[in-house]
């Protein structure tokens, strides 16, 4: 039985059913910023591997790291234990953020449940009954349970698990633009903040762009005034970095377009390169000490594959590949590409509107009853994107070449153009 009839009978995919209601691509190989099927047919990767693979595919710098790492030391338990790759790690992501106190862990969703649980023995340490959140509505923060429950809860995809999550606080989210006017926004934070501050832990935000919940960028100063407001009712402001850092919206941390410094932030998907799952929850100094200096003394988590050897030599080699490269000049390049081909798509039918920020691109159609047959034409017309809903949209490596880019968005208007109305 050839392997892709065993992944058809066997195998769970992503948002799936089992077996698959749609067709599952058979890939080959990846090289740069191309993924070739078994049949050898190349498609450009306008997805850069859900937004994890910022330099491209098989680069020999990374290929290198783990290469190296894995004749020295695969794995090694964490507790009680430590080793150099680690240390390095911790101390890059310290250096990039400004902030004080790093844990590794093994995928976005779990920093994020580690994020919320800091937050909670954060308060506690403090002598404060605070176990609640506050996040925007469209908000989008991973698929584990308690990231789940700070997921926007009338329009997520997993509204389904409603009744079985805790039940956070949801403020209105900024309108979309990056310039838009976000005072009724911020009217409506500051009335949450007064209202529910003395049950709530933690504020937690995706920074500028709020992405699986529609793609959504913003207006910085919204992130501003939340900052202030967490200062002033003593909240922790999480940042979550996860979809954002690493470059994507054209700063290395997308908090920079606001200069605030989150108490807590969480980063993954471009932290390795797109080589190996691994994320990191990162605090201020004041929060890992409140927590160490409390009677219990001890932040309660622990994942198996913490701080994993592989992965560290990996994600320290992906920073110091992005730093030593012109990474900015080359966003910046994506962002006006980006920005002269979708003004095409704009007058289209079918569209509703368009917007991108660094390396993030998108067209917003009017419904979600197209997005199959659009990703089938792309595909069909050598380029790979993956839309969700009403989203046709692109997050590509740096890497890219000007050619790729321009034909992923021009592909994407051809497939829109192609349905019949």
């Amino acid at each position: 039985m050839h392997w892709i009839e065993i992944d058809k009978e066997h195998v769970w995919h992503p948002y799936n059913s089992l077996p698959s209601t749609t067709k599952i691509l058979p890939v080959k190989r990846t090289d740069k910023t191309s993924i070739f099927l078994e049949d050898d047919t190349e498609l450009i990767d306008g997805m850069s591997s859900w937004w994890s693979a910022i330099h491209g595919y098989n680069h020999p710098r990374l290929n290198e790291a783990i290469k190296k790492q894995v004749e020295i030391m695969p794995h090694i338990m964490f507790g009680g234990m430590s080793h150099k790759n680690a240390a390095t790690l911790s101390k890059m992501l310290v250096d990039l953020t400004g902030l004080h106190s790093v844990f590794l862990c093994d995928s976005g969703s779990v920093s994020v449940e580690v994020a919320l649980k800091t937050a909670i023995q954060y308060q506690e340490a403090k002598g404060l009954k605070k176990y609640r959140f506050i996040a925007c509505e469209n908000a989008y923060h991973g698929d584990t349970l308690a990231a789940m429950s700070v997921c926007d809860p009338n329009n997520s995809m997993h509204s389904i698990y409603g009744s079985y999550l805790p039940k956070h606080i949801f403020t209105k989210a900024p309108n979309i633009g990056i310039d838009s006017d976000c005072s009724e926004a911020i009217s409506a934070l500051e009335e949450t903040f007064k209202k529910h501050h003395e049950e709530v832990a933690g504020f937690i935000i995706e920074p500028v762009v709020q992405g699986a919940g529609g793609m959504r960028v913003y207006n910085p100063k919204f992130l501003e005034k939340a900052k202030e407001l967490c200062e002033k009712y003593d909240i922790l402001l999480i940042a979550d970095e996860i979809a954002t850092g690493f470059g994507h919206t054209g700063k290395m941390f997308a908090c920079e377009h606001a200069n605030i410094k989150p108490d807590i932030m969480t980063v993954g998907k471009g932290l390795t390169g797109g080589y190996m799952t691994m994320a990191a929850m990162i605090t201020s100094r004041n929060v890992s000490e409140t927590i160490s200096n409390s009677k219990l003394g001890i932040l309660m988590h622990g994942p198996t594959f913490m701080g994993n050897p592989l992965a560290c030599s990996v994600a320290i080699e992906s920073i110091k590949l992005l730093l030593e490269s012109p990474w900015q000049e080359r966003v910046n390049n994506i962002e006006n590409i980006f920005t002269q081909e979708l003004e095409k798509a704009k007058d289209l039918k079918l569209v509703k509107s368009t917007r991108n920020i660094g390396a993030i691109g998108v067209i917003e159609l009017n419904d979600s009853s197209h997005a199959q047959a659009i990703q089938d034409f792309c595909v069909e017309n050598g380029v790979w994107i993956r839309p969700f809903g009403k989203l046709i949209y692109s997050i590509v490596a740096y890497s890219i070449c000007e050619e790729d880019l321009r034909k992923i968005v021009r592909v994407m208007i051809e497939a829109i153009k192609s349905i019949k109305s």
